[in-house]
């Protein structure tokens, strides 16, 4: 197995290339300032580290309080250093986010500052920082960065009309399994024991709970609601179920929509969820397109450790297993399309059509991807993705760039109809 090889050779402390390193590099020579936004332990502040001249840490356990209190008294002195300047959860105190944008306005020049931050808090900057501060928008781990999948099919190469697709993957569904479990924080990824490595997640989702969502907009929040809600929304990932059925879902009967809102709002501004939106072509008939979007945490790990799953649970049930796979795909396309400056929604129509990933460029290529496990549904696949195809309006949206199917099997090949085969640990950006 891959890992094997990758792991021994591995240890904490180490930086794993990310890769979102070449978008912060050239954010910095665009832009004064830039702000990486991320889920908490994905590896913000290392990377941030590796294009930093010095850096202020607004949670350092022996400075925090003097920090704030600084902050508070004038911000632009946490600011002197050398540039660019990494603030660490900037969050902490948003003044310094007007501090940066004003120091960039009176100093002018590039890359000066790179703020880091798990959440968003609620109460807003004054101003919005467009033109200055640049969004960089940083997750877990993909399977490309951990070393697991080997990058053989290139998602950059296919929207470039490659199609010499002939590869295998050394990872099978057993690693699949793993991988999902074990989830993308680096901290997991380096670890060579299984056992440890799987509690991350687990580790993850105490600590949120426990104080995380609190801390990040200091409302009290009930720790048992949150983990029902959060355990409701892990049984309907990968699905379009409303925030109704996500509350008439969680155990031990729901508070009132007001309040699951309002945890699903903290939830996404701490990085925790994120679901993917809709995608709406043009279509050559008056075939209506579903709007809403599907559930996703921002690491398949965390559902998987909200249901108390494991490795051995997941290959014992293959309707979960099918949900939290398609899940970690939709978390690896994310990563691969937004290094080429892409996006990825869903596609679902009244008729059932649907896409579970079209991963959509800012220059309008578009591609269609279908998640199957097995080999078994993939003929399945191929038929709706053509089907799919068919129905847009090309003289509108232009021919999609390619169709994919994605897979846990271990052989990525062109099918004679012309759909790509690619397991996800042959995927790369």
């Amino acid at each position: 197995m891959v890992r094997a090889v990758w792991q021994d050779n591995r240890s904490f402390g180490e930086y794993l290339p990310r890769v979102v390193d070449a978008a912060l590099e050239h954010a910095l020579a665009s832009s004064g300032a830039v702000c990486i936004k991320g889920p908490k332990w994905c590896g913000k502040t290392s990377t941030a580290e590796q294009h930093a001249a010095s850096a202020v840490y607004l949670q350092d356990p022996d400075r925090s309080a003097s920090l704030l209190a600084l902050a508070e008294a004038k911000p632009s002195a946490l600011l002197e250093g050398p540039e660019p300047r990494l603030i660490d959860e900037w969050q902490e105190a948003p003044q310094l986010w007007d501090a940066v944008r004003f120091a960039i306005d009176r100093g002018k020049g590039r890359g000066r500052f790179i703020l880091t931050g798990s959440s968003t808090p609620k109460k807003r900057p004054r101003h919005s920082g467009v033109g200055r501060i640049a969004p960089v928008v940083m997750r877990t781990m993909s399977l490309f960065e951990s070393g697991e999948s080997n990058g053989l099919v290139s998602l950059a190469s296919l929207f470039s009309g490659e199609r010499d697709v002939a590869a295998l993957a050394d990872f099978d569904v057993r690693d699949a399994a793993f991988a999902v479990c074990r989830g993308g924080w680096p901290e997991a990824v380096l670890d060579a024991d299984r056992s440890t490595a799987l509690q991350q997640a687990r580790n993850y989702v105490n600590e949120l709970i426990e104080a995380d969502i609190e801390e990040m907009d200091g409302v009290k929040r009930n720790a048992t609601w949150m983990r029902s809600i959060m355990r409701s929304y892990a049984r309907n990932v990968a699905t379009e179920a409303p925030l109704t059925t996500i509350a008439a879902d969680m155990q031990g009967g729901p508070p009132s929509d007001v309040t699951v809102a309002d945890y699903a709002d903290a939830l996404a501004r701490a990085c925790v969820t994120e679901d993917l939106g809709a995608w709406c072509p043009r279509l050559r008939s008056k075939t209506a397109v579903r709007t809403s979007p599907t559930r996703h945490f921002s690491d398949p790990a965390i559902a998987a450790a909200l249901l108390n799953a494991t490795p051995e649970k997941l290959l014992e049930d293959f309707e979960t297993f099918g949900l939290l796979f398609e899940s970690m795909c939709v978390r690896d396309l994310r990563v691969y399309a937004e290094a080429l400056g892409g996006t990825v929604r869903h596609y679902r129509d009244k008729t059932g059509l649907e896409a579970d990933a079209v991963v959509v460029l800012a220059d309008g290529r578009w591609a269609p991807i279908e998640v199957k496990m097995g080999q078994s549904r993939v003929d399945e696949a191929a038929k709706h993705l053509i089907k799919l195809a068919e129905r847009v309006d090309v003289d509108r949206e232009g021919s999609p760039s390619f169709l994919m199917v994605v897979t846990a099997t271990e052989t990525a090949y062109v099918r004679k109809d012309g759909v790509i085969v690619a397991p996800l640990a042959t995927l790369a950006p």
